[in-house]
């Protein structure tokens, strides 16, 4: 009883949520080619690029968690930690543009 977690074994809630944890940056690459160009609100970016990769550590660390192999949510988790770094970076080449 202790191991089912909604009729479904920590295993499985594990591996998808780490299959899903992945779909933060792939969304995160393909609002990035519709968004850029010479008039792209930079600000918006980043809070989208944020928000997703913050979404995808949540649900990698939580199959980290549940999921004995790891592998999948481990791969989400770096990806999505790549993100966020390029967003941080983003972010600050847009302040030190506006010195």
């Amino acid at each position: 009883m202790g191991t089912e977690v909604i009729g479904m074994n920590k295993n499985k809630v594990g591996n998808i949520l780490g299959i899903n944890s992945i779909l933060p940056a792939i969304v995160s690459m393909i609002v990035f080619f519709i968004l850029s160009g010479p008039d792209a609100d930079g600000y918006l970016i980043v809070i989208i690029f944020s928000l997703l990769s913050i979404i995808g550590v949540f649900m990698a660390v939580i199959g980290l968690i549940f999921d004995k192999r790891r592998i999948t949510a481990f791969i989400g988790l770096v990806a999505n930690l790549i993100v966020l770094v390029c967003t941080f970076l983003l972010f600050l080449a847009m302040r030190i543009g506006e010195v």
